[in-house]
């Protein structure tokens, strides 16, 4: 694999680098203010906040499983520390205590983790942190009336579709028929989508390519390639062609605009996994995918920190799609 040594390298190194780091951490009294980011996250502390430190942890696993040789033994030894018994019971019951945490974004990523390492030496110590999110993603669905669709952390379509396929891997049909029931619900009668107002100017998903990836994911072949037909008529021949340009991107280390660079990665992924439903553009889509991936390579390990404590994980997903 070719970036396989750089990307781990560069994920071990910001996983190790404890500062700057992003708690979101809710206190609910005086006393609970100690927010030491090893202390209160013993597994998911390092690369700015708990979800990057997560999807980091899931690309370690990731490269180790596509190119172990490559890779070598530092990712194993970070893993080894990070990921005990006892630091995802600590991390599990912070979760269990506040319900809304990280909700879904970190779930969807804390669950790729899990789903993994199912066969790594660390699957008994994450089953638990897997068990809770399902059972706050189960509680969460009945009552989120309606799909966030903005093109950041809150969208729902992203994190239904990581969660679907953590789940699916993990052998939990409960919880990917509860994610196939309510995508369907919320986003099977979408047509005509209107795409116009793409990017937003902090976006790192496309609201209208994330909703697709994710209906590929809960509908028969044949049944997506109409549906996605009706919602993004035109795709790749004469409309919506600023989904397939590279966008904007800023690497000056403002954590804002740094997310423009992974708009980019997440667009190349999921033009790639959607562009065989549209066999009469599929190579228009797939040039703008490696476009957009080639654009943004050099950020994802030579960036300032507030790009590379994320971007691998975003890069895996392009270059694995």
């Amino acid at each position: 694999m070719k970036f396989a040594a750089a990307w781990a390298d560069i994920a071990c190194q910001v996983l190790d680098t404890t500062y700057p780091y992003a708690t979101q951490h809710a206190s609910t009294g005086p006393d609970d203010v100690d927010v030491t980011p090893d202390r209160l996250h013993p597994a998911f502390h390092g690369s700015y906040d708990w979800h990057s430190s997560a999807h980091m942890q899931w690309s370690l696993v990731q490269l180790l499983t596509l190119a172990p040789e490559e890779v070598g033994q530092r990712p194993v030894d970070l893993l080894n520390q990070r990921l005990t018994p006892e630091t995802i019971a600590v991390e599990a019951d912070y979760l269990r205590a506040r319900p809304s945490y990280e909700r879904p974004y970190g779930w969807a990523w804390a669950a790729m983790l899990v789903a993994a390492a199912r066969k790594a030496q660390w699957a008994d110590a994450l089953t638990p942190l897997g068990d809770v999110i399902a059972d706050l993603v189960l509680a969460w669905l009945p009552k989120q009336v309606y799909p966030v669709r903005h093109g950041v952390h809150l969208n729902s379509a992203f994190a239904l579709a990581l969660l679907h396929e953590a789940y699916d891997e993990l052998g939990r049909p409960d919880v990917v028929e509860a994610i196939r029931l309510r995508a369907l619900e919320w986003y099977g009668a979408d047509t005509a989508y209107d795409t116009r107002f793409e990017p937003s100017g902090t976006d790192f998903l496309s609201p209208a390519l994330t909703e697709a990836e994710l209906m590929r994911r809960v509908l028969p072949s044949t049944e997506f390639a109409d549906w996605l037909t009706a919602f993004l008529p035109g795709l790749g021949a004469d409309a919506h062609q600023h989904l397939l340009d590279v966008p904007v991107t800023d690497d000056s280390g403002d954590g804002q605009l740094a997310h423009l660079g992974g708009l980019a990665l997440s667009r190349a992924w999921q033009l790639r996994t959607i562009a065989p439903a549209l066999p009469y553009v599929g190579d228009v889509l797939l040039a703008a995918a490696d476009r957009q991936m080639e654009a943004v390579l050099p950020t994802v390990t030579d960036g300032d920190f507030m790009s590379t404590h994320w971007l691998v994980s975003f890069a895996l997903l392009a270059d694995q799609a």
